[in-house]
């Protein structure tokens, strides 16, 4: 479980229904991006796990991208949308992750991946990598902070198609070659994501962030969430939001907050108390931040334990 939905901050997203049960076939929403639904909604996925499926348009195979879940009508309607040619993590976190042995076996496709941990064949990712398959070139970048392992595919040419799926030949590409990213769940559709502490550093994601904000009006494609129509606004709101949690998390310990738990009732009362343990992992995120910030007087390991 890695994704919440912990507050707002997010700008507009593009108005969409909500789809609560998975979808039986990919859904078209750029030249080179289709998205499938799993049926894993929740508090911590939205309404369920973005499964990408890439190609170019007149292209045999496809890539997938976050398989999600072991759900078998899932892994059927991906395997029909094939065939794959190649299975890309943006990380390892289950609900996008556990799908893919069972996707692999289906297919033989390898599966590629940072953490060597869920890589099934000879390749993995890493910052950099320009993958060519199913006539899509994807470009690697390294965006830790949710997790360490966490990565985000630039799709170079993309655009945006409409509401029909029916390709806009008179859109422009979207920010030159850079025209559309996927962003796992270092950026989500809706709400902000946790950072998973003691996994996920802010320091990390801090930079990952404004590195995304450099992509400018590229089209982000999240992994839990509907799409977004510029990667550089979202990213500086969530920027912004992560600025105002921590001035909060300094207003709780300047009030004599002691513990995680005192610091999330008051820094978190807005939220969803079912989302709580991951605004504590956020938490956690923010103090070991601040102290390395050296923000804190003292060593922050009792406040870390409580």
């Amino acid at each position: 479980m890695g994704h919440t939905s912990v507050a707002g901050g997010m700008p507009d997203p593009r108005e969409e229904p909500p789809v609560r049960r998975g979808t039986l076939a990919p859904r078209q929403v750029t030249l080179l991006a289709s998205l499938l639904l799993a049926p894993n909604p929740s508090p911590m996925t939205l309404d369920g796990t973005n499964t990408w499926i890439l190609r170019a348009p007149g292209a045999t195979g496809c890539v997938v991208v976050d398989p999600g879940p072991p759900d078998p009508g899932h892994l059927e309607a991906i395997v029909a949308a094939g065939p794959v040619d190649v299975i890309l993590l943006t990380h390892g976190h289950i609900d996008h992750s556990e799908g893919a042995a069972p996707l692999h076996d289906l297919t033989s496709a390898p599966v590629r991946a940072l953490d060597v941990a869920h890589r099934l064949g000879d390749e993995g990712l890493t910052e950099g990598d320009v993958i060519l398959a199913a006539g899509v070139e994807i470009r690697v970048l390294a965006t830790p902070g949710h997790t360490s392992d966490s990565l985000s595919f630039v799709l170079t040419g993309d655009r945006r198609t409409d509401v029909s799926g029916t390709d806009r030949h008179d859109a422009p590409a979207l920010t030159g070659d850079e025209a559309s990213v996927l962003t796992g769940d270092t950026i989500l559709g809706r709400g902000t994501t946790v950072v998973a502490h003691p996994d996920g550093r802010l320091g990390d994601y801090l930079a990952s962030l404004r590195r995304l904000s450099d992509l400018g009006d590229a089209m982000v494609l999240p992994g839990h969430g509907p799409y977004l129509p510029a990667a550089g606004r979202a990213a500086d709101a969530y920027l912004a939001h992560r600025e105002a949690r921590l001035d909060q998390v300094r207003a709780a310990l300047a009030a004599g907050d002691s513990t995680i738990a005192e610091i999330v009732r008051r820094v978190y009362a807005d939220v969803d108390r079912a989302l709580w343990p991951a605004a504590e992992l956020s938490v956690r995120a923010q103090i070991e931040h601040l102290h390395e910030q050296r923000e804190l007087r003292t060593t922050p390991i009792e406040l870390l334990l409580t």
